[in-house]
């Protein structure tokens, strides 16, 4: 007999942070109103790891999702616009690119962008890359306005960089709102049904047990229920992305207000930046096989723009994912199921796609099967290809320390080196139906980091050398003319109720 519970009336969520918050709101806005009973369970004596700051434009929808008011959120949380991601001295030192959410150039021909300005940059009569997207030149003009809806020529989107702390308290303020019960207390023992091995409850130091039909486990690096309770295994990918620890600190604004995050590469690891409203918040992600850590330390410290608004908080973990993140009756999401270090911004975005893919999979009725395994594909995928692309960035490196020598030369995934082959070759680009990340991300990086296609599509060879030449140079006038055009983006944020004020603490 089954004794697994034939209905899903009760979820318990362990944890809060981002995660937490993120995964009560949405199911209590999206499933609430179905008679679910939803209770976070959290310790306020519990930190939470909070430097996920800079999101993808899948940002907007899961708020929109869940009803949340995009010039509120703003304000809400120190928010700032995020055009792209700018990468310094990746490929060589002194090398600069964007990774944009938007288009390159516009349709000229039958075949894409690409494989004309491949064409014409083999002929030496095409500019950077860059030059050809709009939100490229915007960002590094500082400059921003929300898309104009219905214009091809404007395809681009935005997303946001805001304190991850503020944007939880929010949902977290939403999720109680709309029936979610916060529990405060520290988990002390789990609970396990005796005959399934499934959660039955948590049980708090106070001694009250919180039984459940359905665990969430957003406990972080902690990973209390999929990892301690479960002994889920977990997939290590640190001889890809051998990065290890990271220290995170906050700072005053230097004078940079640009709509983008910023990667600079150094000279074990890499460096990040993300302007917010009221601070900057920084951090150092690096390989402690080649630098130590009181020297990783003392770098970030002395490579800051502005005073420091904090001592420097270490982190320590492995790149990599567990083998599944749906596990009897636990979902992992967040930290507990996987981390990927935030090259590319996409801790925030990877809760996100294990909140809706839950929330698509949902057992009214009892577990199946089926729901486990389809959520544990999903979620594969997902992870898998944000692994490849963050590997490329190092692997298509041209730097002479030891550290990055020894990435270069280091066997990557099957899966990425086709990637790379066939771009190469003839400019051809990965092409999902859907997550992360589309063929303008990868054309980003690829040339970003000097891998330069030899052929393109045939199709981009039936036009006249001259014209295309033309078509190009129209191409660069109008983006540069619809940039300078925009507002500031300091303007545009103090119309959307900013608040650049001194008073609000560098935290």
């Amino acid at each position: 007999m089954d004794a697994r519970p034939q209905q899903i009336d009760n979820v318990v969520i362990v944890g809060g942070g981002t995660a937490g918050w993120m995964t009560a709101a949405a199911l209590a806005r999206l499933l609430g109103r179905t008679g679910l009973s939803i209770t976070l369970v959290e310790s306020a004596a519990i930190g939470t790891v909070g430097v996920g700051e800079a999101t993808l434009p899948q940002i907007r929808r899961f708020n929109r999702l869940i009803g949340i008011d995009e010039r509120q959120m703003m304000a809400r949380t120190a928010a700032t616009i995020k055009l792209g991601i700018e990468f310094r001295d990746w490929g060589r030192v002194g090398d600069r690119y964007v990774h944009p959410f938007g288009a390159y150039g516009e349709e000229i021909g039958p075949a894409d962008f690409i494989h004309y300005w491949a064409r014409a940059h083999a002929a030496g009569k095409a500019a950077p890359i860059g030059e050809y997207s709009l939100p490229i030149v915007a960002a590094w003009e500082e400059r921003f306005e929300p898309p104009r809806e219905g214009d091809p020529r404007q395809s681009y989107d935005y997303a946001f960089q805001f304190d991850a702390g503020l944007y939880a308290a929010w949902l977290a303020e939403l999720a109680q709102a709309a029936g979610v019960v916060r529990r405060e207390g520290r988990i002390v023992d789990v609970r396990r049904a005796g005959e399934s091995g499934d959660i039955a409850a948590v049980v708090l130091e106070s001694g009250e047990e919180i039984a459940g039909d359905l665990f969430i486990d957003c406990s972080g690096f902690r990973a209390l229920l999929i990892g301690e309770t479960l002994d889920t295994p977990f997939e290590d990918w640190s001889r890809w992305l051998p990065c290890n620890r990271a220290f995170a600190v906050p700072c005053a604004n230097g004078g940079e207000h640009g709509p983008y995050t910023r990667a600079t590469a150094r000279a074990a690891g890499w460096q990040w930046r993300i302007p917010l409203q009221h601070r900057v918040g920084n951090g150092l992600v690096y390989c402690d096989a080649y630098w130590e850590d009181e020297a990783a330390r003392e770098f970030l410290m002395a490579n800051l723009e502005g005073e420091s608004g904090a001592d420097p908080r270490q982190l320590r973990f492995t790149t990599g994912r567990r083998k599944s993140l749906w596990r009897g009756n636990c979902v992992a999401i967040g930290l507990s199921g996987g981390f990927l270090e935030p090259l590319e911004s996409t801790s925030i975005d990877l809760i996100q796609s294990g909140i809706l893919n839950l929330i698509e999979l949902f057992p009214r009725t009892r577990i199946e099967d089926s729901d486990r395994s389809e959520y544990d594909r999903l979620m594969a995928i997902e992870f898998d290809r944000i692994r490849d692309f963050l590997v490329l960035h190092y692997v298509a490196n041209r730097r002479e320390e030891d550290f990055w020598r020894a990435i270069r030369a280091m066997a990557i995934p099957d899966s990425l080196a086709e990637k790379i082959e066939d771009f190469h070759e003839r400019a051809i680009l990965p092409d999902y139906a859907e997550g992360l990340f589309q063929p303008v991300s990868w054309i980003a990086v690829f040339l970003g980091q000097n891998i330069v296609p030899h052929g393109w599509d045939p199709r981009a060879g039936t036009m006249d050398g001259e014209e295309l030449g033309e078509k190009l140079v129209q191409i660069r006038t109008r983006i540069r003319r619809e940039a300078a055009a925009m507002p500031d983006h300091r303007e545009f944020l103090r119309a959307s109720g900013a608040s650049f004020s001194a008073e609000r603490a560098v935290r």
